[in-house]
C-alpha cells in the first residue's frame, strides 16, 4: 500500500512535457524565407535553453531538454512544409501528449512583420502547414500557436512567392529581435521565475481563460 502511495504522489509531480513544433521547409535553399519562421523560432528556444538539436524522430530534426523541472520536446519537421502533420501528428502520439501541451510555431501574413500572437486554440487560416497539423490531430484544433508575422505581400505579389522569399535587411532585424525575445528569460514570479517569456506565456493560457470565463485569443 504504501509503495502505490509514493507511486502515486511522485507520479503527480512529475511536471508533464511540452512539445514544441516550428513549422518550416528543409533545406539551405528555404534557409531565412518567411515561411520558415517557425524553425527559426525552435532554433532560438533551443539555443537559450542550450537544447541540442541534434537527433531525428519521426520526420523531424528533434531535441529534448528542460526549462526548470518541465520537460520540453522541440522539433522541426522535414516533411516539408505543406505535410507537417505527418511529424507532428505521430510525435504528440509517440508521448501521449494531449494536444494541449502542443505549441506550434508558424509564420502569418496577417500579422505586421515582427508582430507575435499566442492563442490557445483555432483553425488553419488558410496555412496549409497548419492544416496538415490539425488533419493529423483528427482534426482537433485544441492546441496552442504561436503566429509570428511577416507582414502582406506588396501590390499583387503572388503570396507563395513572398512566403520563399528572404526578409530584406530591417524585416529581418524586426524578426531575429522579436523571436530573441521570446525566449529571453524573464522574472514572472514563483510559478515561473526565470523561464523564457513564451514558455511562461502558453504555460499560463489555461489560468487565464479558467479565470475569465472565456479567452480573449480567438484563432481564425
Amino acid at each position: 500500500m504504501l509503495n502505490w502511495l509514493s507511486k502515486r504522489c511522485l507520479c503527480t509531480l512529475v511536471p508533464r512535457p511540452w512539445l514544441f513544433v516550428g513549422l518550416g521547409n528543409p533545406g539551405n535553399k528555404y534557409a531565412g524565407t518567411r515561411h520558415n519562421v517557425g524553425f527559426e523560432m525552435i532554433d532560438a528556444f533551443a539555443e537559450s535553453q542550450g537544447i541540442p538539436m541534434n537527433t531525428a524522430h519521426s520526420k523531424a530534426i528533434f531535441g529534448k531538454g528542460f526549462v526548470g523541472e518541465v520537460p520540453v520536446f522541440l522539433a522541426k519537421p522535414q516533411t516539408y512544409m505543406n505535410l507537417s502533420g505527418e511529424s507532428t501528428g505521430p510525435l504528440a502520439a509517440y508521448y501521449k501528449l494531449p494536444l494541449s501541451q502542443v505549441l506550434v510555431f508558424h509564420d502569418d501574413m496577417t500579422l505586421p512583420c515582427g508582430v507575435l500572437r499566442l492563442y490557445d486554440k483555432g483553425g488553419h487560416g488558410s496555412h496549409k502547414g497548419l492544416k496538415s497539423v490539425i488533419y493529423h490531430f483528427r482534426g482537433n484544433r485544441e492546441f496552442p500557436r504561436l503566429r509570428i508575422g511577416i507582414g502582406s505581400p506588396p501590390g499583387q505579389m503572388d503570396p507563395k512567392a513572398f512566403l520563399l522569399q528572404k526578409f530584406n535587411l530591417t524585416a529581418r532585424q524586426r524578426v531575429s529581435s522579436s523571436l530573441t525575445a521570446k525566449c529571453t528569460f524573464g522574472s514572472h514570479g514563483s510559478n515561473c521565475n526565470g523561464a523564457p517569456h513564451v514558455f511562461y506565456e502558453v504555460r499560463n493560457l489555461n489560468p487565464i481563460i479558467n479565470v475569465n470565463g472565456s479567452s480573449n485569443r480567438t484563432g481564425k
